[in-house]
C-alpha cells in the first residue's frame, strides 16, 4: 500500500463549488482547498452546502494540513466548519490567509494554525513537499500547487487562467510549471470550468477600455456591481473613477470587508482622500461619485438590489449609470434580469455583459488548458472543478493532447484514484457528498425534511385538529381546520365544511375502538382527506391530523 498514491475528490467534481481534494500516501495526507457551495433551487431554506468530511475525521492522525489555492468562497468557505473538528495547520498566500482569518473571526473559531506563504515557497508536510506556484485568477494571491510525493509530482492548478498582462504585473509562472514538466509530472489535476469555451480568456486589463468609455459618458453617479473578491477589477474601477474626478464609496458588507483587508495588505492602492463613507456623499455632486457595490447576481440582501428597491441609504435614481461587471452564475439569470428591468424603470442607464465587455472570466479556456498540458506533460490526468459535462470534455481534450485513455480518470465525489509509477485505477470510494447548513444546524437537515419543505412550498399545509375524551374516545368539539398555502378558508367554506364532515365521521370511530387502533384511524383520516382534496382541487397539500386527548 505504501507504494500507492491516493487522490480523492471530496467535492468540486460533477459540480461547481465545494472544492476539496485529498492527496494521501502511506501515513500522510494533505487536503487541497476546503470550499462551500450555495444551495440549489431544490434546497429550500438551506444556507450553505459543505463537503462531507467524515473521511478526514476518521483519518485525522494522518492529516498534515490544508493547502489553499486562493481565497474564493468555493475554496475556503468550509474551513470554519472543518477547523472546529480538525486541529491541523492551514497554508495559503497573504490575502488568502487574511480572508480565512476574517471568516474564522465571524464564526468565532479561535486557535487555528494559519500559515502565510509566498509564491515560490516550498513547505514540508510529512512525506510531501509542496511548492506554491504563482497563477492568474480573478483574485490576488492565487496559486497552483506542485505536490512532490515519494512516487512523483502532482500538479494541482487551482482556478487559473493564463494572463500575460495582469493588473498586478505578475503573470502566471510558466517557467516553474515547465520546470516540473521537464522533470516529469505524475498527475495533473486541472480546472475544467471553461473547457467549453474555445480560444483564450481575455486579460483582466482588456475591460479597462470599456470602463473608460462608460465613465466618459456618465453624467450622474456611476454605480458598479462586481464580485467582492475581485480586487483587480475593483482597482481598475477605482483608478478610472479617480482619473475622472470621482470619489469612491464601497457598499455591501462583503465588498467593504474585502476592500479594507486588501488595502491594509497593499493589494488595493487608493489615496485615503478618494475613499468616502456613504454618509459623506451629500458633499459631492452626482458626477463626482462612484459607488462600488455587491449585487451583481441579484442577491436579495445585496447592496445594488436594495438600492434598486429603495431600501438603502443610497438609492438608485434617474440619470445614474449602473455597470454590472460580472456574468450571471447559472441559476441566477432570472433574478439578474428582474433587477436590470427594475433599474431601467427607475430611469437609470444599465451596462451589463451582453451589451459591453464589462467582465472577463478568471478561468482558462481551451487553448490555455492545452498549454497547461504542454507545460506539465503529465502521465495521468484528473479533471477537477467542473460539472459532469466539463469533466468529460476536459478528459477528451487530455486524450487529444496525448494522455493515454487508460490514464485519464473522470471521477465522482469520493472516488479513490490509486496511482503507482506504472499504473492507475479507480479503486473504490469513500463516504462523500454534501452536508447542508441551515442556520446553526450542520447536517441535521436531510432529504425527508427537504421533501416536506418542497411539498409545503408547492401545495401548502392542511391541518385538522380533533379533540377527544381520553377515556371514552368521544368527540368533544367540532374538528378545527387550518389551511396555510393551500386554500383561503373564508372563500372555500363548502370545501372546508365537507372536509370537516369527513373528519367528524372518522373521529366518531374512536369511541367504538380500542386505543391501540387509534393510530390506524388517524391514518385513515389522512388518506380520506387526501383523496377528497385531490378530487376537488387537483392539489396534494401536506395533511397533518392532530389528535388532542383531554
Amino acid at each position: 500500500m505504501a507504494s500507492k498514491l491516493k487522490i480523492i475528490p471530496l467535492g468540486g467534481v460533477s459540480e461547481i463549488g465545494k472544492n476539496m481534494t485529498v492527496i494521501e500516501y502511506g501515513k500522510d495526507m494533505v487536503v487541497v482547498d476546503c470550499g462551500l457551495s450555495f444551495p440549489d433551487d431544490d434546497m429550500p431554506g438551506i444556507d450553505l452546502v459543505i463537503p462531507d468530511m467524515t473521511y478526514l475525521e476518521k483519518n485525522v492522525e494522518k492529516l498534515r494540513g490544508f493547502l489553499i489555492t486562493h481565497g474564493h468562497e468555493d475554496h475556503i468557505g468550509a474551513l470554519p466548519f472543518a477547523l472546529q473538528k480538525l486541529d491541523v495547520p492551514v497554508y495559503g498566500t497573504k490575502l488568502t490567509i487574511a480572508l480565512i482569518e476574517h471568516k474564522l473571526e465571524e464564526a468565532k473559531v479561535s486557535g487555528a494554525r494559519l500559515n502565510c506563504v509566498s509564491p515560490g515557497d516550498t513547505i514540508r508536510l510529512g512525506c510531501f513537499s509542496v511548492e506554491f506556484i504563482k497563477t492568474s485568477h480573478s483574485i490576488a494571491g492565487a496559486c497552483s500547487l506542485a505536490i512532490n510525493t515519494p512516487i512523483g509530482t502532482v500538479i494541482h492548478t487551482g482556478d487559473f487562467k493564463v494572463d500575460y498582462t495582469p493588473i498586478d504585473g505578475e503573470p502566471i509562472d510558466i517557467r516553474r510549471l515547465a520546470h516540473y514538466g521537464t522533470k516529469g509530472v505524475l498527475a495533473l489535476l486541472s480546472d475544467s470550468t471553461n473547457v467549453e469555451q474555445s480560444g483564450h480568456t481575455q486579460s483582466e486589463r482588456e475591460i479597462g477600455k470599456t470602463f473608460e468609455s462608460c465613465f466618459e459618458k456618465a453624467k450622474g453617479r456611476v454605480i458598479v456591481a462586481t464580485f467582492a473578491s475581485n480586487i483587480y477589477r475593483i482597482q481598475q474601477i477605482a483608478d478610472m473613477a479617480i482619473a475622472y474626478g470621482r470619489v469612491v464609496c464601497f457598499q455591501g458588507r462583503s465588498v467593504e470587508n474585502i476592500a479594507a483587508i486588501a488595502r491594509e495588505l497593499g493589494y488595493l492602492n487608493l489615496p485615503e482622500e478618494s475613499v468616502v463613507a456613504v454618509d459623506k456623499l451629500k458633499k459631492y455632486r452626482d458626477d463626482q461619485v462612484c459607488v462600488i457595490t455587491t449585487g451583481s447576481q441579484g442577491e436579495p440582501m445585496s447592496g445594488l438590489f436594495r438600492m434598486a428597491n429603495s431600501s438603502h441609504r443610497l438609492n438608485v435614481g434617474k440619470g445614474d449609470m449602473i455597470i454590472i461587471s460580472a456574468s450571471s452564475i447559472p441559476g441566477n439569470e432570472r433574478s439578474v434580469g428582474r433587477m436590470i428591468n427594475q433599474l431601467y424603470q427607475i430611469g437609470a442607464s444599465v451596462v451589463y455583459n451582453r451589451m459591453a465587455d464589462v467582465h472577463v472570466s478568471g478561468h482558462a479556456r481551451k487553448e490555455e488548458l492545452k498549454l497547461m498540458f504542454r507545460l506539465t506533460n503529465p502521465q495521468y490526468f484528473i479533471p477537477v472543478h467542473g460539472e459532469v459535462r466539463h469533466l468529460h470534455q476536459h478528459a477528451e481534450l487530455a486524450k487529444e493532447m496525448g494522455v493515454p485513455e487508460d490514464n485519464v480518470f473522470v471521477t465522482e465525489m469520493g472516488d479513490v484514484v490509486e496511482l503507482t509509477r506504472n499504473r492507475g485505477k479507480i479503486a473504490g470510494s469513500v463516504q462523500a457528498g454534501g452536508i447542508m447548513v441551515d442556520g446553526s444546524g450542520v447536517g441535521d437537515i436531510g432529504n425527508v425534511v427537504l421533501r416536506d419543505r418542497k411539498l409545503l412550498s408547492e401545495d401548502g399545509l392542511f391541518t385538522v385538529v380533533v379533540t377527544i375524551n381520553r377515556q371514552t374516545g368521544a368527540l368533544l368539539a367540532s374538528p378545527e381546520i387550518l389551511s396555510r398555502g393551500f386554500v383561503y378558508v373564508r372563500s372555500s367554506e363548502e370545501l372546508i365544511n365537507e372536509a370537516r364532515e369527513l373528519v367528524r365521521k372518522d373521529a366518531l370511530k374512536f369511541e367504538s375502538s380500542h386505543k391501540s387502533e387509534w393510530s390506524g384511524i388517524k391514518n385513515n383520516m389522512r388518506n380520506e382527506l387526501k383523496n377528497y382534496l385531490y378530487e376537488q382541487t387537483k392539489r396534494r397539500p401536506m395533511i397533518l391530523p392532530i389528535i388532542i386527548e383531554i
